[in-house]
C-alpha cells in the first residue's frame, strides 16, 4: 500500500503545491485547512505521516502536535512542523510539542522529499518490528492454555482453504490467513483464572470474554499492514440475528471475511478438546454448526459450501449438499 500522508496546511495554493509535489512520488495524499478537526481525522485515516503549517488560523500546529502525541494511538506518527519564518522560539516550540522534524524556512523540493522518505522509511521499520510483536503476542497467548494451543495457526490454514474455496483474491486469503493468527489477540486482557475456568463461565466473567474482539482491534489498529484485517478481528463473534457481540450486527451487516474466519473458528473449536467437553468428531461438528445456521446464528451459504472441506460424506449427502463453489468476494 503506498504511504498516506495528511496536509494540514491553510493557505490553499501552498497545500496544492504540496499535494501536487507528494503525489508525483506516489504518495496518497489528504488535505485539510484547519488544525482542530486533525487528531480525529488522524485516529479514522491512519495516515503514515503529517504534514502540519505552524501558523495555522484557528490552533496554531504546535498545539495540534502536542496533541497528536498525546494520544497513545497516535504517538507513533510522524509528524513535521513547517514554516515560512527562520526563528530560534519556533523550532524549541517545535521540539516541545514533540515534532519529528521541524522545517524553517520551507526546504527545497529535493531535500523535502529526501526527509519525507527518510520518516517514511523509520515508520515502516517499526510498523514491521510492532507487528512482529503482535504476532508473536497473539501466539503467546494460547500458550496458556494446553488446549487452545496451535488454535489460531489451524484456523488460519482452515481459513486459507476454505477462502480458497470459495474463490477469493490472493490479497484476500493473505488478510484471512493473517486474521486467522491474531483474532483472538485481545485475550491478553482476559485473567487467566476466567481464561482456562474448567466449568461455564458466570454473566461477569462472560462480560469480560466479550472485550477481547474490541481489545484486539485497538491492538492492531496501529499497525497500516493490518488495516484490513481489523473487521474480521471485532466481528468475528457477530451472528447473522444479531445476537452475537460486540456491536450486535446482523445479517449482511457483518463483514464477510469476519462470517468466513467464524467458520472456520467455531470448526476448530468443536473438533477440539476443551476443559468442560471431549473434542467432537467432524460429523457432529458440522451437525452442531448446522443447528446454529438454523437458530440463526451462522451464514447458513458459507456452512453449506464449507461442509465439503470437512470431509463428511455422510453429513454432506444427509443435507444435499454438493460438490460446487460460488464466487464470493470480500466486502471491504
Amino acid at each position: 500500500m503506498p504511504a498516506t500522508i495528511l496536509l494540514v496546511v491553510a493557505d490553499r495554493d501552498i497545500r496544492d503545491n504540496w499535494q501536487e509535489l507528494l503525489v508525483q512520488q506516489g504518495y496518497q495524499i489528504v488535505g485539510i485547512g484547519t488544525g482542530e478537526r486533525a487528531p480525529d481525522l488522524c485516529l479514522h485515516l491512519r495516515p503514515d505521516l503529517v504534514l502540519i503549517d505552524a501558523s495555522l488560523p484557528d490552533v496554531p500546529g504546535f498545539e495540534v502536535c502536542r496533541r497528536m502525541k498525546e494520544n497513545p494511538r497516535l504517538r507513533h506518527t510522524p509528524v513535521i512542523l513547517i514554516t515560512a519564518f527562520s526563528d530560534e522560539t519556533y523550532a524549541t516550540r517545535a521540539r516541545h510539542a514533540g515534532a519529528d522534524d521541524f522545517w524553517e524556512p520551507r526546504p527545497s523540493r529535493w531535500e523535502a522529499l529526501t526527509r519525507v522518505q527518510a520518516l517514511l522509511q523509520m515508520k515502516f521499520y517499526i510498523d514491521e518490528q510492532v507487528e512482529g510483536v503482535v504476532l508473536s503476542l497473539a501466539q503467546s497467548i494460547e500458550a496458556r492454555d494446553p488446549y487452545t494451543r496451535g488454535h489460531s495457526e489451524r484456523i488460519s490454514n482452515i481459513a486459507l482453504r476454505f477462502g480458497t474455496r470459495i474463490g477469493l483474491s490472493i490479497n484476500e486469503l493473505r488478510t484471512l490467513q493473517v486474521a486467522g493468527i491474531v483474532h483472538d489477540v485481545g485475550k491478553v486482557i482476559i485473567p487467566d483464572a476466567i481464561l482456562m475456568k474448567p466449568g461455564q463461565l458466570n454473566f461477569e466473567e462472560r462480560k469480560i470474554i466479550r472485550q477481547h474482539p474490541v481489545e484486539g482491534e485497538r491492538i492492531c489498529s496501529p499497525l497500516k499492514s493490518l488495516r484490513q484485517v481489523l473487521p474480521i478481528v471485532r466481528h468475528h463473534h457477530e451472528r447473522m440475528d444479531g445476537s452475537g457481540y460486540p456491536d450486535g450486527l446482523s445479517g449482511e451487516r457483518i463483514p464477510f471475511a469476519a462470517r468466513v474466519l467464524q467458520i472456520a473458528d467455531i470448526y476448530d473449536a468443536l473438533t477440539s478438546a476443551r476443559p468442560y467437553r471431549a473434542a467432537r468428531s467432524l460429523t457432529e461438528a458440522l451437525a452442531t454448526m448446522y443447528e446454529e445456521a438454523d437458530r440463526g446464528w451462522l451464514d447458513s451459504d458459507l456452512l453449506r459450501e464449507f461442509a465439503p472441506l470437512a470431509f463428511a460424506p455422510k453429513l454432506v449427502e444427509r443435507f444435499g449438499i454438493r460438490e460446487h463453489s460460488r464466487k464470493f468476494r470480500l466486502l471491504n
